[in-house]
């Protein structure tokens, strides 16, 4: 009989302390599973020194030929290491987030077979890696990624930080058992949505004078900060102001449901200070993502959606980002 990803977990929690575990012992449990799974030499490439800067700073949205990653990558595992270090990967996230990863990477091996099985794409070459030690107590982090993937997850006891976060797709609509597939849908559709029900007024707001191509604050662009534009969702009505949200919740809610709450909770806490700005066209084909370019940006937020417009169609090819930016890779928790 075979099981899911997910139920893998579940019975790593059941193992390991039953219903009444916390969900930061599951995820360290979880952590500890795929770490016994390891030999030495596995031990020594996948594990870090939590205040290694310089590989908590290694993520990117190119292909890991360009952009060398740490840790072990999918390709190096057996079948049954491949499923711990997805378990672990799982654990650390809500049911929809872990979904919208496993997409990505397809989209990845879409992406490789239909360029004659190019060797710098594909879903064996998604990296995952553990700075510092698997802990209840004490910050520690994982990071998952590689072609447009890049989760940096902090956990410091109750908390646990996405922030800074990249998801992205190519291509962005496949195709997989008859079904289409779009990993980053609701990002694009929400949007979309979000957009239509602005007045005149405030449309002339939340539409930028100029063009955006890329990620302002993507990989490399840690502790860069950029000035507020757009329409401020105080000038907002109630109903829009609700939809803003939910465009977040698309990203605040990849990480684990508890974690998750707190997030929206305190963004919802902020919503009157965040800013929401469009910049491209204002149609999209039903059923297609968006080839705009817009940002959500708070006194705790920067999200982006950037779809590239070099190389083909860009509702085919999107990067994201997600960041706190008093916040990234859960600094304050661990700050001295």
């Amino acid at each position: 009989m075979r099981i899911s990803i997910r139920t893998a977990a579940c019975i790593l929690v059941l193992l390991s302390g039953g219903i009444a575990q916390t969900v930061t012992s599951r995820i360290v449990s979880a952590a500890n599973a795929f770490l016994s799974t390891l030999d030495q030499k596995q031990r020594q490439m996948a594990l870090f020194a939590f205040n290694d800067e310089q590989q908590r700073a290694r993520w990117s949205n190119f292909p890991t030929s360009f952009v060398r990653r740490g840790g072990l990558n999918m390709g190096q595992l057996s079948p049954a290491q491949r499923s711990a270090a997805l378990a672990l990967v799982s654990s650390a996230l809500s049911r929809r987030g872990f979904e919208k990863v496993q997409q990505i990477m397809e989209a990845d091996e879409v992406l490789k077979n239909s360029e004659n099985n190019n060797p710098i794409f594909g879903k064996d070459l998604y990296y995952i890696s553990i700075l510092g030690t698997p802990s209840e107590k004490d910050p520690w982090m994982l990071q998952f990624g590689g072609h447009h993937l890049a989760l940096n997850i902090t956990i410091a006891g109750e908390h646990g930080v996405l922030t800074p976060t990249l998801t992205g797709a190519q291509p962005a609509l496949y195709t997989r058992n008859g079904a289409i597939v779009r990993p980053l849908a609701q990002e694009s559709d929400k949007a979309m949505a979000l957009l239509n029900s602005l007045d005149d007024g405030q449309r002339k707001q939340a539409i930028l004078s100029y063009r955006l191509a890329d990620l302002v604050l993507g990989p490399g662009k840690d502790g860069k900060t950029i000035q507020p534009e757009g329409l401020k969702a105080s000038g907002m009505n109630k109903k829009q102001r609700a939809m803003l949200l939910d465009v977040i919740s698309e990203w605040a809610g990849v990480v684990h449901e508890s974690a998750a709450a707190a997030r929206m909770a305190e963004l919802k806490a902020d919503i009157d200070e965040t800013w929401f700005a469009w910049s491209g066209p204002t149609t999209v084909a039903p059923g297609t993502n968006i080839t705009a370019y817009y940002r959500i940006q708070g006194p705790h937020l920067v999200i982006e959606y950037a779809p590239q417009r070099l190389g083909g169609d860009p509702a085919m090819h999107v990067h994201t980002m997600y960041r706190d930016p008093t916040n990234d890779y859960g600094r304050k928790y661990f700050a001295k």
